[in-house]
């Protein structure tokens, strides 16, 4: 089980759910995971990917407390029982 923590600003889009728990297998890729995310909650996924299956600028995602952009992007691993966060970024002084 993966669980995707969505901030309040994006849970419209998830029906209004700030947890979100995907029985996945362990070991795929946020990419996968993301395409789990899409097959159920398309509005949300919109908000998280361009239309050419990138990540947004503007969005933050860690996965277990890592920045995916560090790690591996969205071929970064997801082991069983990972938690995701969601994180959109703040900009403004």
């Amino acid at each position: 089980m993966i669980q995707v923590l969505v901030p309040g600003a994006l849970r419209g889009e998830s029906g209004g759910a700030g947890r979100l728990s995907l029985d996945t297998p362990g070991g795929v890729t946020l990419g996968a995971v993301l395409d789990e995310i899409a097959a159920r909650w398309p509005r949300l996924e919109r908000r998280l990917r361009d239309e050419r299956g990138e990540l947004r600028r503007y969005v933050n995602i860690y996965v277990d407390g890592e920045d995916c952009r560090r790690l591996s992007g969205l071929t970064t691993p997801v082991p069983d029982g990972a938690e995701i966060q969601v994180l959109p970024s703040v900009a403004g002084g």
